[in-house]
C-alpha cells in the first residue's frame, strides 16, 4: 500500500516555528504580527472554501458513524433483518457462482428500483433484501473504526521512531532508517491476505470480528509507520539545531525534556497534516480487504464487502455497487481534500 505522495521527508523546520513575517493584517483584527499560528492558519483554511466543505462532509461522516444505532432506529430497519417479502423467490438473477456452478444465481428484487421506498431509501440486498442505508451507516463504523485506530497506531511508532532517529543520528539513524527501507519493501497486501486468512478463532480473549478488526489495525499500524517517521525525522533533523533547542541543551536540560517539551511539540502541525492524509489510504486497505473476503465476517456490513457482494447483480441493478461505491468515494476524496487543506494552511510558504 503506498501513502500520500503529497508528504515528502523535508528538513524545513515546521511551521509552527516559523514566523510568517510577511502576513497581511486581517481586517477588522489587527496586524498579523498580533495573531498566532493557528489564528493565521484558520483564516487560510476558512478561504479554502473545498477544504472547509471537505471538512464539514468529514465531521457529517464521523457523526453518521457514531450515530448510527440512532439513524437506524429513526429511519432504517436493524442491518441484519432479511425482508423477503420484498424479494421474488420466482426469479432468479442470470449469473452463476464460479465456486459453485450448480447455483442457479440469486433470488431478485421484486421493485425494479431496487427496493428504494419511504421505508428503504436505498433499496434492499438482493437476496437477502436487507436494508441497504443501515448497513452502510454500520459499514461506515467498521471503515472509520478500523482507519483512525491503525492510522494512531501509525503515528505513535512513526513519531517516537523518526524523533529518536533524527535526534540521536548516528548509528541509531542508520538502524532505524534501514528498518524503515525494509517495511517499505515489504508487501503488505500480500502479508495481511495470508494472515488474516490464518488467524485462529480466539486470541488474548478477542474473538470474530473484534479479533478481525485487531489484527487488521495491527497490520496496518505497524507496517506503515516508516512513512510518517520519515516526515518525523526530516523534522527532527533541523529543530535539533535550533537556538531554542541548544539553549535548553546548555541549560542542563536531559534529552528527554528536549525531545518532550521542546521538540515534541513543534512536530504537532505536520503530524496532524499527515494523518489526516493517511486516513484514506487505510480506508481503502481496509475496504480492499474485505472485498477479497479476508476482512470483517458477515453478517457484520462493510463496505467493501458490500460492493463484494454487489458484483453478481450488476446486471439486475448497478444500485447495488453505486451506494458503497460512492460511500468510499466521498470519504475518501473529503479526507484527502481535507488533508490538502490543512497543509496548505500551516505552510510557512503560503502567502497571507
Amino acid at each position: 500500500m503506498s501513502a500520500p505522495s503529497h508528504a515528502p521527508e523535508s528538513a524545513d523546520p515546521p511551521a509552527s516555528d516559523v514566523e510568517d513575517s510577511g502576513a497581511k493584517p486581517a481586517s477588522g483584527h489587527g496586524d498579523s504580527d498580533n495573531r498566532s499560528l493557528r489564528q493565521i492558519a484558520w483564516q487560510r483554511l476558512k478561504r479554502d472554501k473545498v477544504a472547509m466543505v471537505s471538512g464539514v462532509v468529514v465531521v457529517l461522516l464521523i457523526l453518521a458513524a457514531a450515530l448510527a444505532p440512532l439513524l437506524v432506529k429513526w429511519f432504517g430497519y436493524p442491518p441484519t433483518e432479511y425482508h423477503q417479502d420484498l424479494i421474488d423467490a420466482g426469479t432468479r438473477l442470470p449469473y452463476k457462482d464460479p465456486e459453485n456452478p450448480t447455483d442457479a444465481g440469486g433470488f431478485a428484487v421484486t421493485d425494479p428500483w431496487g427496493g428504494i421506498s419511504a421505508d428503504h431509501w436505498l433499496g434492499v440486498e438482493p437476496t437477502t433484501g436487507r436494508d441497504l442505508f443501515s448497513r452502510l451507516l454500520y459499514g461506515a463504523q467498521i471503515s472509520l473504526l478500523v482507519a483512525f485506530l491503525s492510522t494512531l497506531v501509525c503515528v505513535v511508532i512513526g513519531t517516537v521512531m523518526g524523533i529518536i532517529a533524527g535526534y540521536k543520528g548516528g548509528w541509531i539513524d542508520t538502524v532505524i532508517s534501514r528498518a524503515m527501507d525494509i517495511f517499505l519493501a515489504f508487501p503488505l497486501m500480500l502479508f495481511a491476505i495470508a494472515l488474516v486468512g490464518v488467524i485462529p478463532d480466539g486470541v488474548l480473549g478477542l474473538t470474530g470480528n473484534g479479533l478481525r478488526i485487531g489484527v487488521i489495525v495491527f497490520i496496518i499500524g505497524f507496517f506503515n509507520w516508516p512513512y510518517i517517521a520519515r516526515i518525523v525525522r526530516g523534522q527532527t533533523l533541523s529543530l535539533r539545531e535550533r537556538e531554542f533547542v541548544e539553549a535548553a541543551r546548555s541549560l542542563g536540560a536531559s534529552n528527554r525534556h528536549i525531545l518532550v517539551k521542546e521538540i515534541l511539540p513543534n512536530l504537532v502541525t505536520p503530524i496532524i497534516v499527515y494523518s489526516t492524509l493517511l486516513i484514506p489510504t487505510n480506508i481503502l486497505f481496509e475496504a480492499a480487504l474485505s472485498f477479497l473476503g479476508v476482512g470483517i465476517n458477515p453478517p457484520t456490513p462493510s463496505w467493501g464487502k458490500m460492493l463484494s457482494e454487489a458484483i453478481p447483480f450488476y446486471q439486475n441493478g448497478p444500485y447495488f455497487i453505486v451506494f458503497p461505491g460512492l460511500a468510499i468515494f466521498i470519504t475518501v476524496l473529503a479526507f484527502n481534500l481535507f488533508g490538502d487543506g490543512l497543509r496548505d494552511a500551516f505552510d510557512p510558504k503560503t502567502s497571507d
